[in-house]
């Protein structure tokens, strides 16, 4: 955390000053420093190796596990006092900052869950004891939940203070980072349930299930990249083949997940448009590179072939099954509004979605790039030129979304092409993705 804004260091030092109050106002004469022990061997092992989620820079502690146990088995006093076990724990070695946030976040977390468990009514679970659903699980699923929001909220408020997130990218995670967390808290429950039969011998009991969880999630995430180094090898194959549209794909992915946040689309849509954009011009892998890279008019024949390429995209991937929703998107992202775009001239509100946004995109990526034949446009102009065909070529609602996005958060166009010594690039006139640059088709210039 060097660097750290002036605020974001108040922060940390209020956060850190609350937990130290907590624990030094605390009454720790009944507490159990045997079970306490037990606990805080679980809790550092089971910090010392977080579960990754597909979420960028996201990690799940497995002592949620541990601290949801204290709350039922060691009361608000005891959950505290095990949170600080995160100063010593295997993460954050040479990050010291993060060890006493990290420390006092979980022991705010835990009072404040034990307290809310103690208030619901919650009592420690007894073999034998009448009752034990009421008297337990209710109140530990309010402990619980209030355990992550707290958790989720200090750690949003310090990632806010030193801008290292926007409120709009945290909102967009929190879903999946607060289901990791419930459902390793929930271990805890099994782990009270068990230690009053077992004793100690419940930590270790548990520890096998919250491993083939993490491992879990750990496979998951491996996919999730297998899955993202497909589809760079595929953006890369299809750059290949145009040096002046190398890096596109990726940039029309970005313009289209900043539309559909935008209109407020799931996550799992997001995603899926996410992986539309990088792949929309797939299919040029089966245009002859002639045909791409012509200089001069398209004959009626090297037209058709350009025309094509959606539907040359969309047998190449039709196959991978986790794009779903994504291949309309690479099918139609050449249809226009008014019925005069290809594949199949689908008009208005007949184009998919996820189509409509990525041509709107790709249009705008398209203009404020270098090509052979012409210089970048800038911004302003390559708005205009969208307002121009809203309606007409583009959805009107999804340029509207775009451009309030592109206030917000601005865009960063590609580098000035430079080509190198040893490529032999020839130049082309010919541009789909340009609304304003209409292809050269021999016999009718206005053709697209």
């Amino acid at each position: 955390m060097r660097g750290l804004p002036p605020a974001a260091w108040a922060y940390v030092c209020g956060v850190a000053a609350l937990a130290a109050g907590l624990i030094a106002t605390s009454s720790f004469a009944k507490l159990d420093w045997t079970k306490l022990a037990v606990l805080a061997v679980l809790f550092l092992v089971c910090d010392s190796a977080p579960a990754r989620l597909n979420v960028e820079r996201a990690r799940v502690s497995l002592s949620f596990a541990a601290s949801l146990a204290s709350v039922v088995l060691l009361g608000p006093e005891g959950a505290a006092l095990l949170g600080v076990c995160a100063l010593v724990t295997g993460q954050r070695f040479f990050a010291p900052v993060k060890r006493v946030f990290n420390g006092a976040q979980f022991a705010i977390s835990g009072f404040i869950a034990g307290t809310v468990f103690r208030l619901l009514g919650g009592l420690e679970f007894k073999p034998g004891k009448a009752h034990w659903v009421e008297h337990v699980t209710g109140p530990f699923l309010g402990a619980l939940v209030t355990f992550v929001l707290v958790n989720l909220s200090l750690m949003a408020g310090v990632l806010l203070l030193s801008r290292q997130a926007a409120p709009r990218e945290l909102l967009r995670e929190s879903g999946q980072l607060a289901f990791g967390c419930l459902g390793f808290g929930m271990f805890g429950l099994l782990i009270a349930g068990l230690y009053p039969r077992v004793g100690p011998l419940s930590a270790v009991l548990v520890l096998l299930p919250l491993f083939v969880a993490r491992w879990a999630l750990e496979q998951a995430h491996a996919q999730q990249q297998a899955h993202a180094a497909t589809l760079a090898a595929l953006c890369q194959a299809v750059e290949t083949k145009d040096f002046y549209t190398r890096g596109h794909s990726e940039r029309v992915s970005r313009g289209s997940v900043m539309i559909a946040q935008e209109i407020g689309m799931r996550a799992d849509r997001v995603e899926a448009i996410r992986y539309a954009g990088m792949l929309h011009d797939v299919g040029k892998l089966g245009v002859p590179t002639k045909v791409l890279q012509k200089s001069g008019s398209l004959t009626e024949e090297e037209f058709a072939a350009i025309q094509l390429h959606p539907m040359r995209g969309l047998e190449i991937v039709r196959e991978i099954g986790f794009l779903d929703e994504a291949l309309a998107g690479i099918m139609h992202h050449h249809e226009k509004m008014n019925g005069r775009g290809y594949p199949m001239g689908l008009a208005g509100d007949e184009i998919p979605e996820f189509a409509r946004v990525i041509s709107v995109a790709d249009a705008f990526d398209s203009m404020t790039s270098t090509r052979s034949y012409r210089a970048a446009r800038t911004t302003r102009e390559a708005v205009r030129e969208l307002r121009r065909g809203m309606g007409d070529h583009f959805d009107p609602a999804m340029v509207e979304a775009f451009l309030r996005a592109l206030e917000r958060d601005g865009w960063d166009p590609p580098d000035p092409v430079v080509l190198p010594d040893d490529d032999v690039v020839e130049t082309t006139q010919q541009d789909h993705d340009d609304p304003s640059a209409p292809l050269k088709v021999a016999g009718d210039e206005a053709r697209r």
